[in-house]
C-alpha cells in the first residue's frame, strides 16, 4: 500500500512561483512513473509532468520551459517546480504513482494564480 500526500498550494500572483511536493509513505523506489496531474473547475484531469526511472522527463506543452519534475530518493518526495504562473494554471493538483501494477493518487493542492 502506497500513500501520496501533497502538500505547496496556494494563491499566488501571475509571474509568481510554487514549488509542490508530493511526500510517499515508504520507499519510492518501486514507484514508477510519478506524475503530476491538474484538474481545474468543469475541467477533465490532465497529465502535467511525469518522472521515469528518476531520469527521463515529460511535460504537458502548456507548461514547457516553466515547469520542472524532480524526485529525491532519499526523501522519498516528488516535487513539481512552477515558475511564471498563469491564471490558466489554476486548478488542483495531484500526485500520481505506479507501483506494482497499481495507481496511487494524492488528496490534491489547490492552487490558484490570481491577482
Amino acid at each position: 500500500q502506497v500513500q501520496l500526500v501533497e502538500s505547496g498550494g496556494g494563491l499566488v500572483q501571475p509571474g509568481g512561483s510554487l514549488r509542490l511536493s508530493c511526500a510517499a509513505s515508504g520507499s519510492i523506489l518501486r514507484i514508477n512513473p510519478m506524475d503530476w496531474y491538474r484538474q481545474a473547475p468543469g475541467e477533465q484531469r490532465e497529465l502535467v509532468a511525469t518522472i521515469l526511472s528518476g531520469v527521463l522527463t515529460k511535460y504537458a506543452d502548456s507548461v514547457k520551459g516553466r515547469f520542472t519534475i524532480s524526485r529525491d530518493n532519499a526523501k522519498n518526495t516528488v516535487a513539481l517546480q512552477m515558475n511564471s504562473l498563469k491564471p490558466e494554471d489554476t486548478a488542483v493538483y495531484y500526485c500520481h504513482g505506479r507501483a506494482d501494477g497499481y495507481d496511487y493518487w494524492g488528496q490534491g493542492t489547490q492552487v490558484t494564480v490570481s491577482s
